[in-house]
């Protein structure tokens, strides 16, 4: 059962938060920082480091955070748009219906980080790491996780349109709850499912995909 998401209240480090504009420049450390109700755009703001700080209702356009690191990060309502995000370390952090849009997050490592009622469109997380990752009630729709790590991540209740697979490498990947999966690479993306379970039903709709990479030939 998937964890239910969190409020504000109910992080332990909320009585320490205090507020703040967000980064501004690169290499700042943010610790216990409350940024709510605002619009960074085209931040240069890399190598920064969130810990134990909390995000609600903020937009990031365009710029990058690259090589920056979360920890203990709660973000609600937050939207990235366009933002660089490559390199980045995600470890024991939430979104909560956040959306992440043409984002480049390749080579990302995220561990212990879950998605609640998120979307992510065009999101590029090619060679990342994902680690007891959750998409709990998501639409992930031509996300890029070729040549991706994916360790102990689950899909429950969320919706995989067009993701690309190609090259990864699955252990104890859990798609048995995901109420779609579109693979978008083919032959490519179903060898990847190699180390994943998957319902029959899941199966049926993918049993073209899977024949082509079997060598089988159907014929009606």
């Amino acid at each position: 059962m998937p964890p239910a998401p969190r409020d504000l209240a109910d992080l332990p480090y909320a009585p320490f938060l205090r507020h703040s504009a967000g980064p501004t420049a690169p290499g700042q450390v943010y610790d216990g920082a409350r940024v709510s109700d605002t619009t960074v755009e085209d931040v240069d703001a890399g190598g920064c480091r969130f810990i134990e700080s909390a995000l609600s209702t903020v937009t990031f356009s365009g710029g990058s955070l690259r090589g920056t690191r979360f920890s203990e990060v709660w973000m609600r309502a937050v939207r990235l748009v366009g933002t660089g995000l490559a390199e980045t370390d995600w470890v024991d952090a939430e979104f909560v219906s956040s959306s992440l849009a043409g984002i480049e997050m390749f080579s990302a490592r995220l561990r212990r980080v879950t998605l609640h009622g998120c979307k992510l469109n065009s999101v590029n997380l090619r060679m990342a790491a994902l680690t007891e990752v959750q998409f709990v009630d998501c639409v992930l729709q031509d996300v890029d996780l070729g040549g991706a790590e994916l360790t102990e991540v689950a899909f429950p209740g969320s919706r995989l349109d067009r993701v690309r697979l190609a090259g990864a490498r699955l252990t104890d990947v859990d798609l048995t709850g995901a109420s779609s999966l579109e693979i978008a690479d083919g032959i490519d993306g179903i060898t990847a499912l190699r180390g994943a379970a998957i319902t029959y039903g899941q199966l049926m709709e993918l049993a073209s995909l899977f024949a082509l990479a079997a060598g089988v030939k159907i014929r009606d």
